[in-house]
C-alpha cells in the first residue's frame, strides 16, 4: 500500500489529472470510516471533511513528506483535525452570540454566583464535548439552547437547504427529537453524577 501510495504521490506532483480521480478513488471510504470511528460524526460530515482534505492535498500536494509516513494517515488526521476545527469554530460562533444576552444577565448577579456558573457551565462543555453527540448534532444543539426555532436556519445548519421546504421540516424535526432526547439521556447522567 505503501508503495502505491508513494508512486500515486508522484503522479499528483506531476498534475496527472487520471492521478486525481484515483486519489478520491483511493482514499475516500478509508477516510470517512476512519473518521466516522474516530470522531463519532456522521457519514455526511466525514464525507465533507474527507472531500475538503483530499482537495486541499491535490491543490498543494508538496506540502505531504512521503518521509513523515503514510499519505492515507495524513489524509486521515487532516481530516480528523477539519472536523475538530469545523465544531470549535461552530461553538466560538455560538459562543459570542449568546455572550450578549449572557452579559446583561450577569449584570445584575454577584461576583460568585457568575464565577459558579461560568465553571459549571464550562464541565457540562467539557462533558459534551467529550460525549458521542456528533459534530453537526453539536452545531444543532447550540443553536436549540440558544432557543432557535427556526426551520430554515435548523435545516440550514443541517446543510438541508437544497432540499423541498417539506423534506427540510421532516429532517430537521427528525434531528432535533433525536437531540432533545440525548440531552435528556445527558441530563439525567449529568445529574447523577453530580448527585
Amino acid at each position: 500500500m505503501q508503495e502505491q501510495e508513494n508512486a500515486l504521490h508522484a503522479r499528483i506532483l506531476r498534475k496527472e489529472s487520471v492521478a486525481y480521480k484515483e486519489a478520491f478513488e483511493l482514499f475516500m471510504g478509508p477516510i470517512i470510516s476512519t473518521v466516522i470511528r474516530a470522531r463519532r460524526c456522521t457519514p455526511e460530515e466525514a464525507r465533507d471533511a474527507a472531500i475538503d482534505v483530499l482537495m486541499d492535498y491535490l491543490e498543494a500536494p508538496e506540502r505531504f513528506d512521503p518521509d513523515r509516513g503514510s499519505l492515507l494517515s495524513y489524509l486521515t488526521q487532516s481530516a480528523k483535525n477539519t472536523l475538530t476545527d469545523w465544531y470549535r469554530a461552530t461553538l466560538r460562533r455560538v459562543l459570542r452570540e449568546e455572550k450578549f444576552g449572557v452579559l446583561f444577565e450577569l449584570l445584575g448577579r454577584s461576583p460568585k454566583d457568575s464565577l459558579e456558573d461560568a465553571v459549571e457551565a464550562r464541565r457540562i462543555v467539557d462533558r459534551i464535548e467529550k460525549s458521542d453527540l456528533g459534530v453537526l448534532d453539536r452545531a444543532v444543539l447550540a443553536h436549540i439552547l440558544l432557543g432557535e426555532r427556526s426551520t430554515q436556519r435548523l435545516g440550514a445548519v443541517l446543510g438541508l437547504s437544497h432540499l423541498p421546504t417539506l423534506d427540510v421540516r421532516r429532517e430537521v424535526k427528525r434531528h432535533r427529537d433525536r437531540i432533545i432526547k440525548w440531552l435528556q439521556r445527558f441530563g439525567r447522567e449529568v445529574v447523577s453524577v453530580n448527585s
